[in-house]
């Protein structure tokens, strides 16, 4: 089954929510602001992006500069900030069993449901 780590307020996350909509599948909606993803969702979620966690974050988010995340090497670490503020988490992703996709631009997304 299809998953979505959803954000209401973003509006590529709603692009690529109406986009999963659209096609009729069952998929399930993960609004992970609200109940943020634990350090292990975030660790398999990585593998299956393939991706560092630092790619997985919003650098261009006012809480990265406040938090002088730049400045910080370590991976481990990365991985709890994110844990620990899930709204460094770029969005919308997708996640279908053993692979996921950042949906930006949202043609990605379309990429990836085929």
């Amino acid at each position: 089954m299809i998953t979505i780590w959803h954000n209401s307020k973003c509006s590529k996350s709603r692009e690529a929510l109406k986009l999963l909509e659209e096609k009729g599948g069952r998929f399930e909606v993960f609004k992970y602001l609200d109940t943020p993803p634990s350090r292990e969702e975030i660790t398999l979620l990585l593998k299956k992006l393939g991706i560092s966690a630092r790619e997985l974050m919003r650098t261009k988010e006012d809480l990265y500069k406040e938090l002088s995340v730049a400045k910080i090497a370590d991976e481990e670490k990365l991985i709890d900030l994110l844990a620990e503020h899930p709204k460094l988490i770029e969005r919308p992703i997708i996640i279908d069993a053993n692979r996921a996709v950042i949906g930006r631009p949202v043609e990605k997304v379309v990429e990836f449901i085929g």
